[in-house]
């Protein structure tokens, strides 16, 4: 069996695929911030990972950034999150599915939905180790 060799514009396809995607995924990361639903590390892993294969100016630029590395260091050196961020996070939960669940849905097993994910989202957070301050 013989294999084709990759040529040089199948690598640049590759290269500026996973650029396009680290960028949307970095985007969605980014949205996550302030949507509750959205989750923020998940989707920063996921660009450093993209960024990784295709441009290291890319992810030291990621990995280096004031805000968002810093999602991404503390998840790999397993350290967890701020109290004020688990806070922000469950504050703004409740506040949107809440919202939503009395005045925007009117369909009861979509209620119900929502609210078990708000649920699972809360234990997720709740589960994840606290950050002390220095």
């Amino acid at each position: 069996m013989k294999f084709k060799k990759e040529r040089k514009s199948d690598n640049y396809l590759k290269k500026w695929t996973l650029i396009l995607m680290g960028c949307f995924f970095t985007a969605l990361g980014i949205l996550g911030i302030f949507l509750p639903l959205l989750p923020t590390t998940p989707f920063l892993l996921m660009s450093a990972a993209c960024f990784i294969r295709s441009s290291e100016k890319l992810y030291n630029w990621l990995i280096g950034n004031k805000w968002l590395g810093q999602y991404i260091k503390h998840y790999l050196e397993r350290k967890g999150i701020s109290l004020e961020l688990k806070i922000f996070s469950l504050v703004l939960l409740w506040i949107t599915i809440g919202y939503s669940v009395f005045f925007v849905i009117g369909i009861l097993y979509v209620r119900v939905i929502l609210c078990l994910i708000a649920i699972g989202v809360s234990i997720h957070l709740f589960s994840i180790r606290t950050l002390k301050k220095k």
